[in-house]
């Protein structure tokens, strides 16, 4: 049976995830020369465990305000398995508030002059109490999502500052802050939700957002070392700690901490934000330390950008620059926002735009006189981002080798129903023709200027692979 590629192509903000033709491979050796991408399934590279965006508070908020029936809707939706859904896997977290919620809270408060070591004011609910259930849905709908976590800022009482917005973790509250990931995770185990992966800080060198925290390489490994890795390997063993969550501009942050020999072999890996720098940045520290995951956490889309051009920088930078750079997951910032984007603090993103934006609450008439509410629901560059990755890569796939060809940037998966998925570009202002090769044969496919493809295919069709050989660069 000849293997048939087919595809789904956004053209335009008016033209999204249209199907392609399908096309034929053929062994007939060409003549004409394009650009070819050559795929090769036998050079496997990181596992794939999800892509997603943050559940913040504010974007669980607009979800818990929608009629129950449609927000069920528009989260399977989001979260199913099946073809009609964009399929995210993985979700981030924050642990006590972040900059997209309505106000500052952590979960374990103080009164001035006292001290709680016991934890006994530790409350889950204590702010965003609308993400638990929310989370909880969307479990029943996709139980293997994986979770991410990160606090913004510790308890102020905790810092040097007392406050929410910058300021350092003291040291005498090292191991009180260690308690604190350790209740959050059982708390939230409590509630039916397994915590993945933590991060000691989110941005550990942005004190200008509200919460935010500074926190050095050397403070971050100390803490590891010397209290968060200890007290989860005893209390939450099957939770892994990740270190750094910040940008690709700052590689020597997280080569510091997995240099300290004390540190790393508590820290399972290392999480990137894009806001500065390059991916390769993520390729350079995985060089140095092999047996560390990588995971891209965090990209916002701005509400001021063009659709189209957004999308295309995603794609490029986030999607197909974190997998070839060894990244387990894409992650983007964050879920849904509402209409005038004001859903965050005082010091805070101003203008973040969700995967989806949820409008406000529409009446509508029931043949009896009756209303009843919906929200509107608009489909950002966020969702579509995921649209043409999660719905395809699934968790469990494997990247692997797909030639880099100017102009054309591409990434390549096989997954676990042993089929190929490559995401793949137009970079240029002309249209392009291109070959496609893999196990000896060949596909010839156009793409416009600008334009995003995701194309699948059959490996299965082709002569099966000898043993597959992990590949280290």
């Amino acid at each position: 049976m000849i293997a048939m590629i087919e595809g789904w192509v956004t053209r335009g903000a008016d033209a999204l995830l249209q199907p392609l033709q399908p096309v034929a491979f053929s062994a007939t050796v060409p003549h004409d020369p394009l650009p070819t991408i050559e795929v090769d399934d036998e050079r496997a590279f990181q596992p794939i465990e999800g892509f997603g965006f943050a559940l913040t508070g504010g974007s669980a908020y607009l979800l818990a305000g929608m009629a129950s029936a449609a927000r069920a809707e528009l989260l399977h939706e989001l979260f199913g398995a099946d073809e009609s859904s964009i399929g995210l896997s993985c979700l981030r977290l924050s642990i006590g508030a972040s900059d997209l919620g309505r106000r500052d809270f952590s979960y374990w408060g103080l009164r001035r002059g006292t001290k709680d070591p016991d934890l006994a004011r530790f409350n889950l609910s204590a702010g965003d109490r609308e993400v638990v259930p929310i989370l909880q849905e969307i479990l029943r709908i996709a139980p293997a999502v994986k979770i991410i976590a990160s606090p913004w800022s510790a308890p102020p009482w905790m810092k040097t500052n007392g406050s929410y917005v910058a300021g350092r973790l003291k040291p005498d509250s090292y191991a009180a802050y260690a308690r604190y990931f350790v209740k959050y995770i059982e708390a939230m185990r409590e509630q039916g939700i397994h915590v993945s992966a933590v991060t000691p800080q989110n941005e550990p060198q942005n004190p200008r957002n509200e919460p935010s925290m500074m926190m050095s390489a050397t403070e971050q490994a100390d803490f590891i070392k010397g209290h968060l890795g200890p007290a989860l390997r005893a209390a939450a063993p099957d939770t892994d700690i990740l270190c750094w969550d910040h940008n690709c501009d700052g590689a020597d942050y997280p080569l510091a901490v997995l240099g300290d020999p004390q540190a790393r072999p508590y820290v399972a890996g290392v999480a990137w934000h894009l806001y500065r720098g390059s991916p390769e940045a993520m390729s350079m520290v995985r060089a140095q330390y092999p047996d560390k995951k990588v995971y891209f956490t965090e990209q916002w889309v701005s509400a001021r950008e063009d659709f189209m051009g957004a999308l295309r920088w995603h794609t490029k930078n986030v999607i197909i620059g974190a997998l070839r750079n060894w990244s387990r997951t894409a992650l983007e910032w964050n879920l849904a926002s509402d209409p005038r984007h004001a859903l965050h603090s005082r010091l805070g993103a101003v203008g973040a735009l969700g995967g989806i934006t949820i409008g406000a609450a529409v009446k509508h008439r029931r043949g009896g006189g009756g209303v009843t509410l919906s929200s509107a629901i608009t489909r950002n560059p966020g969702y579509y981002l995921m649209a043409h990755s999660a719905r395809f890569i699934r968790p469990g796939s494997v990247r692997i080798h797909s030639g880099a060809v100017e102009g054309l940037p591409n990434v390549a998966c096989r997954t676990p129903d042993s089929r190929i998925v490559m995401v793949v570009m137009n970079d240029g202002a002309d249209a392009r023709r291109f070959r496609i090769h893999h196990r000896g044969s060949s596909a010839t496919l156009p793409l416009g200027p600008g334009e995003i493809a995701t194309l699948r295919w059959d490996s299965s069709m082709a002569a099966a692979p000898s043993t597959v050989r992990a590949a280290t660069h």
